[in-house]
């Protein structure tokens, strides 16, 4: 099985976004696995007009909340599913989606953006020694790279394993995941040029689970 098959076989498990959040918009921002919690597209500093790179942008949700903001959005997916579903829920904003891999895309695309980002995306499946610094060539001077997965476990850092299930009677898909803890993050975006780096584990909220979120930001 491909990585592409790996990951369509994903958007069948994956459940819609709702068509409202908490308060009642119909776009939102969520950096989380969690539903309505943590920060928002704040953390990008988007102002209207700006050119914004989702990596791995999945079905579109955080993508069609940075066209509400007034910028340019551009997203980047390897499963075709993931994209169809976007375009089918989000035709009207105006993003802009590309099917292809996200250091493929940032090698050919001769253009730059304001922010990239990647939620549970391309950032924790992308080698970040190949992934990082095609980011840095590619962002604006001061421009934000931020982007979101589960923790490590502790002792499981680097290069790990990660499986989508498929049927009882399947084996199921492995695709590849780079896990480290916020400080080696940090020294990771600082060795690729990157400034201000900074990476934390927001906890998870309140209620019986207790995995937080990684988050890392810094600039270009």
């Amino acid at each position: 099985m491909t990585e592409t098959q790996a990951w369509d076989t994903y958007s069948k498990q994956k459940p819609e976004r709702r068509h409202t959040n908490a308060a009642g918009e119909s776009t939102w921002f969520n950096w989380t696995q969690y539903a309505d919690h943590g920060p928002g597209a704040e953390l990008l500093g988007v102002d209207p007009g700006a050119s914004v790179l989702d990596l791995g942008c999945g079905k579109g949700g955080n993508l069609a909340h940075i066209t509400a903001l007034g910028a340019r959005a551009v997203g980047v997916d390897v499963s075709l599913a993931q994209l169809k579903a976007a375009e089918a829920r989000w035709s009207d904003t105006g993003m802009v989606l590309h099917h292809t891999e996200a250091t493929r895309f940032l090698a050919e695309s001769g253009e730059h953006f304001d922010a990239v980002f990647s939620v549970f995306g391309a950032a924790w499946f992308t080698d970040p020694a190949v992934l990082l610094p095609a980011i840095r060539q590619r962002l604006r001077p001061g421009g934000v790279l931020a982007f979101s997965h589960r923790p490590p476990i502790e002792g499981c850092y680097g290069c790990q394993a990660s499986y989508i299930n498929r049927s009882e009677d399947e084996d199921p898909l492995v695709v590849k995941r780079w896990d480290y803890e916020p400080e080696r993050w940090e020294a990771l975006l600082t060795e690729h040029g990157f400034t201000v780096a900074a990476a934390r584990v927001l906890p998870a909220p309140p209620g019986p689970r207790k995995i937080g979120t990684l988050l890392v930001r810094a600039h270009a």
